[in-house]
């Protein structure tokens, strides 16, 4: 006939102070008025069924226990007073340095628990590679020109400039400073007003005798369609260019 066995589990402490704390929250015990007498022998009779399980105990579980019955000892003799006449209480609280290692070490377990917590939150999220080549389809490159190629503005422009009276191989001075960019671009956007519904390339031209204005037109023209601020659109192939007011893109950071 077999014997009937059992196992006795004790739980596991990470050190002495972690296995006084265990005992003081367990009983509900005031940390700050610790009853000596009865966590002593609690805690020695954790260390008796250690033994009993053969269980190897560590030298500080051993140290603590020392401690707890010098406390014990000390709390049984009278403590005399340090000015009777002042009214002082009795000496030191032999429990006093106990008291303090136990609150230090169980702030640094609260703050232990509560990265323990945190990790095993992040361990519930999953995350997938992410790239910016992975959604580059999905954001197609803004296109100033609309799908009009710079050759067909180009040709437009040697339109204007024929009609003008100008040639392209025939190089004409510019003096600097007498026609401003920013100044033709205003006067471009002051024109479109005109033209909700849009207005044709080459009248834009309308009153530009030299060459150097047309030139400095076209590239306030460029520069419009590169902000965004004005758009130009064909309706059909060789067909006029038109040109309509845009909007214009926001500056990063805006």
């Amino acid at each position: 006939m077999s014997k009937l066995s059992y196992e006795v589990k004790l739980a596991a402490f990470e050190g002495p102070l972690d296995l006084l704390l265990h005992l003081i929250n367990r009983d509900q015990v005031n940390i700050y008025d610790i009853p000596i007498a009865k966590i002593t022998a609690q805690y020695l009779d954790y260390l008796q069924q250690m033994q009993n399980l053969d269980m190897e105990i560590a030298s500080e579980f051993l140290v603590m226990a020392a401690t707890l019955v010098a406390i014990k000892a000390r709390m049984l003799l009278p403590r005399t007073p340090k000015n009777i006449s002042a009214g002082e209480e009795e000496g030191p609280d032999p429990r006093e340095e106990l008291v303090l290692r136990l609150l230090e070490y169980q702030k640094f377990k609260e703050v232990a628990d509560y990265l323990k917590g945190q990790e095993r939150q992040v361990g519930k999220v999953y995350t997938r590679h992410n790239s910016a080549e992975m959604y580059q389809h999905l954001f197609k490159p803004r296109d100033p020109l609309g799908g009009i190629s710079i050759d067909k503005l180009l040709n437009s422009l040697q339109q204007v400039l024929k009609k003008a009276g100008a040639q392209l191989s025939v190089p004409e001075e510019i003096t600097r400073g007498e026609i401003s960019l920013p100044d033709k671009m205003r006067q471009v956007m002051a024109k479109l007003i005109f033209y909700p519904m849009g207005m044709p390339f080459e009248k834009l031209f309308d009153g530009s005798n030299s060459r150097s204005e047309i030139v400095v037109t076209f590239l306030a023209v460029l520069e419009l369609l590169k902000l965004g601020q004005i758009k130009a659109s064909q309706q059909e192939n060789f067909g006029e260019i038109t040109l309509l007011p845009g909007m214009p893109r926001q500056s990063e950071g805006a």
